[in-house]
């Protein structure tokens, strides 16, 4: 009798589908949770290629215009709490979760997996994100924000790692200067932090480490984040603003500060390069490259 229930089972299993794992997205700078020409869209075609999935479209605030506030002037720090605080809220997370953050969103999601492991982040994907820091020099600003970002291109020209800077504009806090980088690690409230630049945080390195994947994109024509090379967790070589290092010739790598070395040992590293400029692609390449690591 035991035999036949289980082999009941097995059949009844036969004709259901696993439930899709859900999908977190954070979106990047100037930019809001339900956009339908960004974050809206993707959420769309991720729930049409996927039948029956969770997808969570992160809005900081109470509406869409404090959302977009939000990326630039509130405290990093805070807003991963508040993410943290919803993740763990969300009924449908509990068994864990995807992630998919867009340029600055991927580092804040990054610190999401380092700090906040319940619920747990099964993948990271990171679109555009500045792992190692970025906007150095701030060249350009997406959409209607330009004249946001001239006063803040400004402000962190004349002082990014003052306190008053750091505590209330977002772009400071990964600002990344080369050429200051003892400021900057003594400074930064939040991308020194996640990347342990001024002490090795355990819990950190475990809890990214227990990703099964993190896949990181590339721009290969970037004209907005600089370095791009950011974007696979490269930065330029201490001193200067020239040549670049690759994540691999990085102190965070070779004295495996974060878990990375091992876990590209591992296979759990994935870099990927796509033609065009800062979040610039395709709907056919999201297919085909970004769905399976959804699926």
């Amino acid at each position: 009798m035991a035999a036949l229930r289980v082999a009941v089972l097995v059949l009844l299993g036969l004709g259901c589908a696993a439930a899709a794992v859900p999908l977190v997205i954070w979106h990047g700078m100037g930019d809001s949770c339900c956009n339908p020409q960004s974050m809206g869209y993707i959420k769309k075609i991720v729930e049409n290629k996927i039948p029956g999935i969770y997808v969570l479209s992160l809005k900081i605030g109470s509406n869409l215009i404090q959302d977009m506030e939000n990326s630039f002037f509130m405290n990093v720090n805070d807003q991963v709490t508040e993410v943290c605080s919803q993740l763990a809220q969300d009924p449908h997370l509990k068994g864990g979760y995807n992630a998919m953050g867009f340029s600055q969103g991927g580092q804040f999601l990054r610190a999401v997996a380092q700090r906040c492991p319940s619920p747990p982040m099964l993948n990271l994907i990171s679109i555009g994100g500045q792992h190692q820091g970025s906007v150095y020099g701030f060249p350009r600003c997406p959409g209607e924000s330009s004249h946001i970002c001239d006063w803040i291109r400004k402000t962190l020209d004349l002082g990014a790692y003052t306190q008053a800077v750091q505590e209330h504009l977002v772009q400071a806090e990964y600002w990344h200067n080369p050429l200051k980088e003892e400021d900057y690690r003594k400074s930064s409230i939040f991308l020194a932090d996640i990347n342990q630049e001024r002490g090795i945080n355990e819990t950190y390195k475990k809890n990214l480490m227990a990703l099964k994947k993190f896949v990181m994109v590339k721009f290969l024509n970037d004209t907005m984040v600089d370095p791009p090379i950011s974007e696979w967790f490269g930065f330029y070589e201490s001193g200067q603003a020239k040549e670049t290092i690759p994540l691999k010739e990085t102190l965070l790598y070779t004295e495996d500060r974060l878990g990375l070395q091992e876990m590209d040992k591992a296979g759990k590293l994935v870099f990927l390069g796509v033609q065009g400029d800062h979040l610039h692609f395709s709907e056919e390449w999201f297919y085909t490259t970004i769905l399976p690591f959804l699926q």
